[in-house]
């Protein structure tokens, strides 16, 4: 049963792509995250692998407020590893190890791309598709990878 919550079709479709690639970009990061929460090494191994494992556990999260917003619009999330990484922005590095310090950068980077996407997704949600709703849960999303990109940076200085 689709809903009726006053968006056409073509807009809640639209938003539900957007928010399937959000999905996409999400699952990268969090695996991402998790690697290198595994795989740390180092002088600041117990204070980073424990500061992976806090931002793991936020984006997994954010993993399921996403997945739950497409399904409220009627749509279908995206699960499997092969829809995630035919649909993400963000890229993975598998035979990589990197060290701390470019583990770090890498999950900045990763952090403040999805910071500018979402900065553009909720605008498209709202402006382009008017969706409310959307619009403000990606701005609350955006404010936590804000938040995330700013303790990567501070144990970057």
């Amino acid at each position: 049963m689709k809903p009726e919550i006053g968006l056409m079709d073509k807009n809640r479709d639209a938003v539900v792509k957007i928010l399937n690639t959000t999905l996409a970009d999400e699952m990268v990061l969090v695996t991402k995250t998790r690697n290198y929460h595994w795989n740390v090494m180092g002088a600041q191994f117990n204070d980073l692998h424990k500061f992976f494992d806090a931002q793991y556990e936020e984006l997994s999260e954010i993993l399921d407020e996403v997945a739950e917003r497409v399904r409220a619009l009627g749509g279908q999330a995206m699960g499997t590893m092969g829809e995630f990484q035919k649909q993400a922005r963000l890229k993975e590095h598998p035979g990589q190890h990197p060290g701390s310090k470019s583990m770090l950068s890498n999950l900045l980077n990763d952090h403040e791309a999805i910071i500018r996407t979402m900065r553009a997704d909720l605008a498209i949600s709202q402006d382009t598709h008017g969706d409310a709703g959307t619009a403000d849960m990606l701005t609350g999303l955006m404010k936590q990878h804000e938040k995330m990109a700013w303790m990567l940076r501070s144990f970057l200085e």
